[in-house]
């Protein structure tokens, strides 16, 4: 349980609704039957994928940005950010008359510089700087400092904090009673902000935050005592991936989080999918992590009353082949091995009729540099239909006498081949 919260930052949720309700959305909560009826208890979906950005990240970004003094605002605003806060930003310097400046990475895929500078509408210039964030975010701050502009963080401001805070006032306003919220983490902002309004206003509701397992930042933060710079992260699921969380953030979510979670990158994706599938609500990775931490916790939530924040949809299109292969190799039913063939004639006939079972199914074939006369491998993805049917494909290949490695177990030659 989280310590005395009367440390907490002051933050005015009333007045930030108030600069936001005519330019946000007040963006429904859905109560969802199916997975009401799958977890045995009752579910809600706070959809800030149908925000205006589709994100919350604007109520942040709109939030500081007007309640800056009118000779400050007027200098301009810079931010950095490859994804939906720069949405949001751009979309608040339109609404605002203000000239911002949006640096970006140069990996940043052209849809999302599309969509940002559809937002701005003229209002902004991005500048595509660096190789990753950390570059990016720091010929922002040293531009910031050049040109006398403000700049405007991503989450770690007080005023960005109260801005995504409103998110937790509109599902009060709502639904009283709830047992257990589930939040995305990444920088910190939104589980700040929803965090701590929920610990003044239903402090007997948990609050759980969600981070992908890959960029455990927040997680790691609480377990030191204090945040921390992770070495590496894996960017996938990118509007939660961050090195380090805020250190405002960080204070704020040590006192009101009752608990952090992480979800593999690939249960994400099988998220994304169902949703999709079975709701046609379109979702990005990091959108997607609060539902897809209802599985480990079906047992406590059991006859309870739930509400899980959808962050955003912010989702390219192009993406959807990677999330398909990383939710098949998380269920089980894709699974790549590196086959040493003899070459001989039928050798790959015989595979496929003798190894291979009824519903499997070869997704990739590739012969690799032969290593001798005799015999060279092939690198074989293969999908199945059921998880078990896994077991059945190894005893047939083992009968048959077939030397192979199984990529799925080597993370090493997986990145390197597959």
């Amino acid at each position: 349980m989280p310590a005395n919260t009367s440390i907490l930052p002051v933050l005015d949720y009333v007045q930030a609704a108030e600069r936001l309700k005519k330019v946000t959305r007040k963006t429904p909560l859905q109560f969802n039957a199916a997975l009401s009826a799958r977890y045995h208890c009752q579910v809600y979906l706070k959809r800030e994928d149908l925000q205006v950005v589709r994100s919350y990240k604007l109520r942040g970004a709109y939030n500081m940005m007007s309640s800056l003094p009118a000779e400050i605002l007027s200098a301009g605003v810079v931010c950095a950010s490859a994804g939906n806060h720069a949405q949001g930003f751009a979309w608040s310097c339109k609404r605002l008359g203000v000239k911002g400046v949006i640096f970006m990475p140069t990996i940043t895929p052209g849809q999302k510089v599309t969509q940002t500078t559809m937002f701005g509408d003229g209002a902004v210039e991005i500048r595509l700087t660096g190789d990753n964030y950390d570059e990016c975010s720091a010929a922002a701050q040293a531009f910031t400092k050049q040109t006398g502009m403000t700049f405007i963080p991503p989450f770690d401001d007080p005023k960005i904090i109260e801005g995504q805070a409103t998110v937790g006032l509109e599902i009060l306003q709502e639904l009283t009673g709830i047992d257990y919220m589930f939040i995305p983490v990444g920088g910190g902002g939104l589980s700040a902000g929803v965090g701590s309004y929920f610990k003044s206003f239903s402090p007997a509701t948990k609050i759980i935050g969600v981070e992908p397992e890959g960029a455990p930042s927040m997680q790691k933060a609480l377990e030191a005592g204090h945040p921390v710079t992770l070495e590496s992260i894996d960017r996938f699921v990118d509007g939660a991936a961050v090195k380090r969380v805020g250190d405002l953030t960080f204070s704020i979510c040590r006192e009101v989080l009752d608990g952090m979670h992480l979800v593999p990158e690939g249960k994400v994706c099988s998220t994304i999918l169902k949703l999709y599938n079975e709701e046609a609500i379109v979702v990005e990775p990091a959108g997607a992590l609060s539902v897809a931490a209802l599985d480990d916790f079906a047992d406590d939530i059991r006859g309870k009353t739930i509400v899980c924040i959808i962050s955003g949809s912010n989702n390219d299109i192009d993406r959807m082949p990677e999330i398909k292969e990383r939710s098949l190799q998380f269920e089980g039913l894709k699974h790549y091995f590196l086959v040493d063939f003899a070459q001989r004639p039928g050798a790959l006939k015989e595979f496929v009729n003798q190894v291979l079972g009824p519903t499997d199914d070869i997704t990739r074939f590739e012969y690799m540099q032969k290593t001798n006369k005799e015999s060279g491998p092939a690198l074989i993805g293969v999908e199945l239909k059921n998880r078990p049917d896994y077991d059945s494909l190894l005893e047939r290949m083992n009968a048959s006498n077939i030397r192979f490695t199984e990529l799925n177990k080597n993370d090493t030659l997986f990145s390197y081949l597959v």
